[in-house]
C-alpha cells in the first residue's frame, strides 16, 4: 500500500536474528522517549524501557498478539513495524526507519501497509502514542489522519 509521495513497502515478519538487534533499538528508541519525559537519566530508561519491552514480549518474536515486521522496499530492509493485536483496537508500539532511509516517505509507507494489515484482519481502528516532542512523527501521524483522543501534559515547577 502506498501513496504518491510513499514508496511501496512490504511487511514480512522479523527472523530470529533480526529480532534480537530489532529489540534492542526498540527498547532504545522507548528509552529516548520515557527518558526526558519522566525525568529519567539516559542509563535507568534504557533499563526501564528493555524492562517493558521483556514483559509485553515474554516470549520474544513469537509472542501472541504481537505483529513484528521488517518493512523492504523492493526485497531491502527500510525500517520496521510492531503492533500489538491483544485488544479490540490493534496498537502500535513502535515504528522505525532505518536511518539511512529517512525522509524518502518510508515512514507513511510503513504506517499505510500496517494499517493495511490491520484491516485485512478485520479491525476497524488503529491505535498509537506519540511523545508531545516528537513533532516529525506528530506531523507524519496528522497527515495520515490521526487524531488526539487523549492528552497528558506536564508543567516544571
Amino acid at each position: 500500500m502506498s501513496s504518491p509521495k510513499a514508496p511501496p513497502v512490504t511487511l514480512r515478519p522479523l527472523t530470529g536474528d533480526e529480532f534480537a538487534a530489532w529489540s534492542e533499538r526498540a527498547a532504545a528508541s522507548f528509552a529516548d522517549g520515557i527518558g526526558p519525559s519522566r525525568g529519567l537519566d539516559p542509563a535507568t530508561a534504557l533499563e526501564v524501557a528493555r524492562q517493558a519491552t521483556a514483559k509485553l514480549l515474554p516470549d520474544g518474536r513469537d509472542t501472541e498478539h504481537h505483529l513484528i515486521w521488517m518493512a523492504c522496499h523492493q526485497g531491502e530492509p527500510v525500517g520496521n513495524l510492531w503492533i500489538s493485536t491483544q485488544k479490540k483496537n490493534p496498537f502500535i508500539y513502535g515504528i522505525e526507519v532505518d536511518e539511512d532511509q529517512r525522509g524518502k516517505g518510508y515512514g507513511r509507507s510503513i504506517m499505510l501497509a500496517g494499517e493495511e494489515e490491520c484491516r485485512r484482519r478485520g479491525f476497524e481502528h488503529l491505535e498509537l502514542n506519540v511523545f508531545g516532542n516528537n513533532s516529525t512523527a506528530i506531523a507524519l501521524y496528522d497527515s495520515l489522519g490521526y487524531v488526539v483522543t487523549s492528552q497528558q501534559m506536564r508543567k516544571t515547577l
